[in-house]
This record gives C-alpha cells, structure tokens and sequence, in this order.
C-alpha cells in the first residue's frame, strides 16, 4: 500500500500531463483563424478550473502527508490573574518554531492579515501551497485589556492569541501540558542548512574527541536543535582554542 507522501509525488505527472493536453487544445485553437472566441473563452474558463481542481487536489495530498510530521506542541505559556495560574497553552512562538520547518517541507506557507473592527480585531491566517491553492479562516477578537494593559499592549495580546487560534485552527494542531523539567517536552526546530554547515566546519577544526563527543550528543549538525546553535558553536570555538594552543606549546 502506497504512503500518503508517495501518493503525492505520483499525482504530479498526471497534473502536469492533464494540463498540458488542455493547453494543447487551446494553442491549436487560437492558431485556427476560424476560431471562435466565445469557445476560446470557454477553454480558457475549463482550463483555468482544470489548474484550479489540480491545485486543490495537490494540497490535500500534502496537507495529509504533512499531518504525520506535525508533533503535539508543549504547553509553556501561562495565563496568570491576581498572581494564580489559570491555564497553560503553547506560545505563538513555540508554535512557530516547530511548525515552520514542517510546512517548508511540503511545501506550505502562512500568512496573517489583521484589521481593525468595530469589536475590536479582525486576524485572518491565510495558508498557501507552493501549488497555488490557498485556505483561510478568520476570528473576530476584542481588544485584550486583562492586566491594566495599555492599548498598544491590548492590540498586540490579541493579535497574538488570534494568530495562535487561527493557526492550530488552520493545520489541525494539538497541544500538550509539559512533562519532566518542561523544556524537555517541547520539540524543537533544529538548525538551518546554513547553520549545519558552519557548524561541520568548525567540527573539521576539532580534535577526534570532540569529534566523537559531538557525535554521541548530537548525531549530526543537521540534528542540533536551533536553540543550542548559539551554546554549541561557542563551545566548539572553545575547544578550538585549546587544541591550537596546545598545539602551540608542543612544537
């Protein structure tokens, strides 16, 4: 039985062969000097529903392909009133750093527009696929005035909560209260490519027990988590340091 990954990778052919059957016909069509324009236009209309179904078709097989990458996200915000923690809930950022990635891959974007309303705030996600077609959903808002916030901070709490609102409502997230020390339980994004490779450089500069010790820890530079980037690299520039200067001492 074929994944949902490779059923997706299997329609693009077919896509691509039907489309240009089509396109075909229209060129022939516009060629003939006897050609009709009300039945150009009406290829043109078919062709452009055509693109439109294909499209559509293209992002629910990637959007169920992506479904089984996408991880509960932890829980390490808290809503505190009179200082008593009411309720967790996983953070816009949180949510983003994980996500972000996973959507790259199969190809998805986000984007957000937010409007002023009469009840107060108005934040639309809007998620596109890199094969033109695009879903949104919308939620009206009150400007958030818990907590003696000012206005510029009311406008900004509930454009956040309505982005993290519209975004799990977009690609069917679900979270989870933290376990062990917290942190722990929270995937992580890992480093870019770019990042990967500066930190591979540095590890041909290190001695074979760094090597090695990097290795157990990590695996390899694409595996390092994005929020130990910063930590790593100056460690390995440490170590670095030390062997050139042992190095030194010995000759």
């Amino acid at each position: 039985m074929k994944s949902v990954a490779r059923v997706e990778q299997d329609q693009a052919p077919a896509i691509v062969g039907e489309s240009a059957t089509i396109l075909q016909v229209i060129s022939r069509a516009a060629a003939d000097p006897a050609c009709d324009i009300d039945k150009m236009e009406r290829l043109m209309a078919m062709h452009e529903r055509m693109q439109a179904r294909d499209a559509e078709a293209q992002f629910n097989a990637a959007m169920a392909a992506m479904q089984s990458d996408i991880p509960s996200i932890a829980e390490r915000g808290a809503i505190v009133v009179n200082g008593q923690k009411r309720s967790d809930y996983a953070t816009f950022e949180d949510i983003n750093d994980v996500i972000k990635p996973i959507m790259q891959t199969h190809g998805f974007a986000i984007t957000f527009k937010v409007e002023n309303v009469q009840a107060g705030l108005s934040v639309t996600g809007i998620l596109m696929h890199r094969a033109g077609h695009r879903e949104s959903t919308t939620m009206l808002l009150p400007l958030d005035t818990s907590g003696s916030k000012n206005a510029v901070q009311a406008v900004g709490s509930s454009t956040s909560y309505g982005k993290r609102y519209v975004m799990n409502a977009l690609l069917n997230l679900t979270t989870r209260g933290e376990d062990d020390d917290g942190h722990a339980a929270v995937p992580t994004a890992n480093v870019t490519s770019v990042q990967a490779a500066g930190i591979t450089s540095l590890l041909g500069r290190c001695t074979q027990k760094t090597r090695d010790w990097f290795t157990s820890e990590y695996g390899t530079a694409e595996c390092v988590p994005k929020g130990r980037h910063d930590i790593l690299v100056a460690k390995l520039n440490k170590a670095i340091r030390a062997a050139e200067a042992a190095n030194a001492d010995h000759q």
